[in-house]
């Protein structure tokens, strides 16, 4: 599972050693993959801070290397912080509120990520798709964000 995943501050520019490859469903996992994308996570907060979660080196590309089976979703206004606690201490805490581009609140997002995690294990741990089944034909009404890709590669 990958969590709004991102491998450095650009291409080419890939925290070492670099995990994305840019070659099409390179990663050989031998097992289903969850990417879970923020929206918002490519779009600078500030002029003094670059993106949170860049193109070139964040979700998408890491969905693009994964094979069969995986599940992608975007987040659609939330940022790369926002599956944090709502109250994150010390200075780190203090620096996820300022350096990315958030959302309203988190707690929408901490609930789509803990229940698309759930609705995954279940659908390749317990062979019961039907929450992840539900969530990608658009029937599943209890998800409290707005989701602008629903992706899965079987």
């Amino acid at each position: 599972m990958g969590i709004d995943p991102v491998d450095g501050m650009d291409k080419g520019k890939q925290t070492p050693p670099p995990v994305l490859t840019y070659v099409p469903q390179s990663f050989d996992l031998d097992m289903a993959v969850l990417v879970v994308g923020s929206g918002l996570g490519e779009i600078k907060r500030n002029r003094f801070f670059p993106p949170c979660a860049p193109k070139g080196v964040n979700h998408e590309d890491f969905y693009n290397e994964c094979q069969a089976p995986a599940c992608y979703l975007v987040v659609k206004d939330y940022g790369h912080t926002d599956m944090l606690d709502d109250e994150t201490k010390g200075i780190r805490g203090k620096l996820s509120y300022c350096t990315c581009k958030n959302g309203k609140t988190r707690e929408p997002m901490r609930q789509l990520v803990g229940g698309i995690m759930v609705a995954f294990m279940k659908a390749y741990l317990e062979d019961d798709p039907s929450y992840l089944n539900a969530i990608k034909g658009g029937k599943e009404t209890r998800i409290p964000v707005d989701l602008q890709t629903v992706e899965f590669f079987m």
